[in-house]
């Protein structure tokens, strides 16, 4: 909320001042600046230069696919990052104009038209405050004396510090990225990487990332890694290939719990349904930061190699990078699905789930709780998106057995793959495939105020 009342600002004072006023944004519950709407950026091919890894300086041009869903007077890109030398659209130049948190392309688009925009940088990036995190969301710099680190951080908005973007989930997009950087230094990224070449003063890592994902979800990491390929794996029936990232000194308690990520995704993939990308691993950081769901490469702090921990980040490739939110108010759908995928998990290695259920059930009791869908961004993250969230898909899974909750969550990935996914689409399919009530009871636990019992749970 502080950011939205941060853009109303900034939105009237350029009315003020006869400044031209950016396009309508997404319309967001929580973030009501991010993104355009009636926009469709189909696909991002980055070009990027880094000279001093270790520094927040990027170089680089961004090519996006876009099209107008609807009539649109002008492009409106989400954008903080480095000084923009140069637009153009469809290889013409063309004026462009920066606010506080756009670029605007004064280029109108009729319902329909596609068009290529290039947008070249270069500069310091910008950043996103976050007074969760002990920095800011966008492209994080580590310098150290053997080299430094640079990588991309960004849930839920912080991919517009250091790329112009359509900063939606709600609009999931395809890239290819091309990396350059200095000796020494290894790129990895989300997709599969299709090519390293030996260019003047370095490599050139490129990246093919083919189904559709969340801006925010973008993984991008530059340092002195090691890549650890592991054999492919089998989940709910598409072959996966796994790769793992590890700077170094990385000890071998730590390095271990990763090897187990293929027995993970056989798992998740029973119960989820067909592994929805390429290729799959983690890149372990040094930082403290919480672990992200970065796309097909999960972004991994030394303090968070667990396999719990693994289990819930690889369980966000299906939900929250396959399934994609159509409202930040809806984060639940996204933590929810995932903590109850560490229940999953337990459960197939013989472990007590009971027991973990009555611990979210108590800690819900002792700390309070909220009805699931946020009204704020401090509600994003909070103990109801994850744990609320989760014994809510158990409320179903308990009225309905085993069988069909899992059959209803293969029903569920498949249908909203791609989608902008919100509570009210969970609610109605479960009605259509699970029946009325079902969906009473997900109904009851998704919006009552106070914590419902758990049917077939002894709730102290």
């Amino acid at each position: 909320m502080r950011r939205a009342a941060l853009a109303l600002t900034l939105t009237l004072l350029g009315a003020a001042l006869g400044q031209p006023l950016p396009a309508p944004a997404w319309g967001d519950s929580v973030y009501p600046q991010l993104g355009q709407a009636g926009l469709d950026v189909t696909h991002y091919d980055v070009t990027l230069r880094v000279a001093r890894p270790g520094t927040r300086t990027l170089q680089g041009e961004v090519t996006l696919t876009v099209r107008a869903v609807k009539a649109l007077p002008l492009l409106s890109l989400d954008y903080l990052g480095a000084a923009v030398t140069g637009v153009t659209w469809d290889g013409g130049a063309v004026p462009h104009e920066r606010t506080p948190e756009k670029l605007l392309v004064r280029r109108p688009l009729a319902a329909g038209q596609t068009a290529r925009v290039t947008v070249r940088f270069d500069g310091v990036t910008g950043e996103v405050p976050d007074p969760s995190l002990p920095g800011a969301l966008g492209w994080q710099a580590v310098p150290g004396p053997g080299g430094g680190v640079n990588f991309a951080y960004s849930e839920p908005d912080g991919t517009r510090a250091f790329l112009p973007v359509n900063d939606h989930p709600a609009d999931p997009a395809t890239f290819t990225l091309r990396v350059t950087v200095p000796p020494g230094v290894t790129a990895a990224a989300s997709g599969v990487q299709t090519g390293v070449q030996p260019v003047v003063g370095g490599r050139t890592f490129t990246f093919e990332q083919r189904q559709p994902i969340p801006p925010y979800a973008l993984a991008l990491h530059l340092g002195s890694l090691e890549r650890v390929d592991q054999s492919a794996v089998v989940s709910g029936g598409k072959q996966v290939a796994l790769r793992d990232y590890f700077p170094p000194g990385i000890p071998p308690a730590v390095r271990a719990p990763y090897a187990r990520t293929g027995e993970i995704l056989r798992v998740l993939g029973e119960w989820f349904g067909p592994y929805p990308f390429e290729t799959y691993g983690s890149v372990v950081v040094t930082p403290p930061l919480p672990a992200l769901e970065t796309a097909t490469l999960s972004t991994m702090p030394v303090t968070s190699s667990s396999v719990r921990v693994i289990v819930h980040e690889a369980a966000h490739q299906w939900f929250g990078n396959s399934v994609v939110l159509g409202d930040w108010a809806d984060t639940w759908l996204n933590e929810g699905f995932a903590t109850y995928a560490e229940l999953v998990w337990a459960q197939s290695q013989g472990e007590d789930g009971q027991a973990m259920v009555q611990g979210w059930y108590a800690r819900l009791q002792a700390r309070g709780t909220r009805p699931l869908v946020a009204r704020a961004a401090d509600d994003l993250f909070d103990g109801s998106a994850y744990a609320r969230g989760a014994l809510a898909l158990h409320a179903v899974r308990v009225t309905v057995g085993d069988a069909a909750f899992k059959s209803f969550l293969h029903i569920y990935v498949r249908q909203q793959a791609g989608q902008p996914t919100r509570t009210a689409d969970l609610l109605r399919l479960v009605r259509a495939q699970l029946g009325q009530p079902a969906e009473a009871v997900l109904r009851r636990w998704i919006e009552s105020p106070a914590l419902p019992p758990l049917p077939g749970l002894q709730t102290p």
